[in-house]
């Protein structure tokens, strides 16, 4: 598996119980044995795909992991609605769900990064009997709430968020489309190839998009460049979908509490301007078994700026529970 080289992984594409088509990467390793060998279900977030864990897949594997990586709703190979809400963690969860009953496996091990995590969290409370353990990047985990705050209310008093009204308009897709290449520069790059994740400055809109100087593209830029020519609607719907979501946790009366047994784990860059601080300390009361790792210096973006230590801190964590369960000390 060359993370440079995408046809180096295996491809599947596969209709779901859902009814919805999914591709996905399935990487299974040697010593594979069915309902003993632990599988990792990974969760990109925006704007990402499955590419996103380009440098965690050969080394879990090799480690003897199976290792699931769809590109989700709306992304890649995988079918796009055009209505937002069929983007909501209801329904994603459902998906990620039936993906697993599609490969057969009851319990997996959930990792996600930006709406990545927030899905895999709320997967927690959907299906909370089809986990093992659960990794959150980037994005701390936040309780469904009683009363519904719009997204606009939000990026009012968390300005570094405002990007996020932005995206809510449906003006936002025509002009990132526009701009894509541009775009993606912010995103990944920064107006300045040694900046990285300007989140902050999307809100603008196109005035600040079509003023940026794009340098000449690497392999990887090109590659999510070729992704997201299928258009952008999809992504952004993501971040339609606040009032859906809402009202469907409340109608379920989910619990803001995770099982009290689950292993957490949160792993976030101290210079990732989206990551709020105070919600990471707010997590711990909804997380009895909440371990949580700063990466210094990193900004949001950890699959690839901290991509060594993610690998190896995730399967080292995996390794201790696994260690810990033998023992009988935790439960698995």
């Amino acid at each position: 598996m060359n993370p440079l080289d995408v046809s180096s992984f295996n491809h599947r594409t596969e209709k779901l119980s859902t009814g919805r088509e999914y591709h996905f990467i399935d990487q299974i390793p040697v010593d594979y044995k069915k309902g003993r060998t632990p599988t990792l279900l990974c969760v990109h977030g925006f704007p990402d795909c499955w590419y996103g864990w380009r440098y965690q897949i050969e080394p879990w594997v090799q480690q003897g992991i199976r290792v699931v990586v769809p590109d989700m709703l709306g992304y890649g190979g995988t079918d796009k609605p055009e209505n937002p809400a069929e983007y909501s963690t209801k329904h994603l969860c459902a998906d990620l769900s039936a993906i697993l009953d599609l490969l057969t496996i009851k319990k997996a091990v959930l990792i996600g990064h930006d709406w990545g995590a927030y899905t895999v969290s709320r997967f927690a409370l959907w299906y909370p009997d089809r986990l093992l353990a659960l990794v959150i990047l980037s994005v701390p985990y936040s309780p469904p709430t009683l009363e519904y705050v719009p997204v606009k209310t939000i990026a009012k008093m968390a300005p570094n968020l405002s990007y996020q009204a932005y995206f809510e308009e449906q003006r936002s897709t025509k002009e990132i489309e526009s701009n894509l290449n541009n775009f993606l520069r912010v995103i990944y790059r920064g107006p300045d190839p040694t900046q990285r994740h300007k989140m902050s400055q999307l809100y603008k809109g196109p005035e600040v998009l079509s003023k940026i100087h794009v340098p000449d593209s690497d392999i990887e830029l090109d590659f999510y460049n070729r992704v997201f020519q299928q258009g952008m609607n999809g992504p952004l719907n993501y971040y339609r979908t606040a009032f859906y979501r809402h009202e469907e946790e409340l109608a379920a009366k989910l619990s803001p509490n995770l099982p009290p047994d689950l292993p957490v784990l949160f792993i976030w860059g101290t210079r990732d301007t989206t990551t709020i601080s105070s919600l990471i300390h707010k997590a711990h009361k909804f997380i009895p078994r909440l371990q949580d790792f700063a990466l210094e210096e990193k900004g949001h973006w950890i699959l690839v700026e901290a991509r060594d230590t993610i690998t190896e801190k995730i399967a080292q964590w995996l390794g201790d529970l696994a260690m810990e369960a033998r023992r009988g000390k935790v439960h698995l």
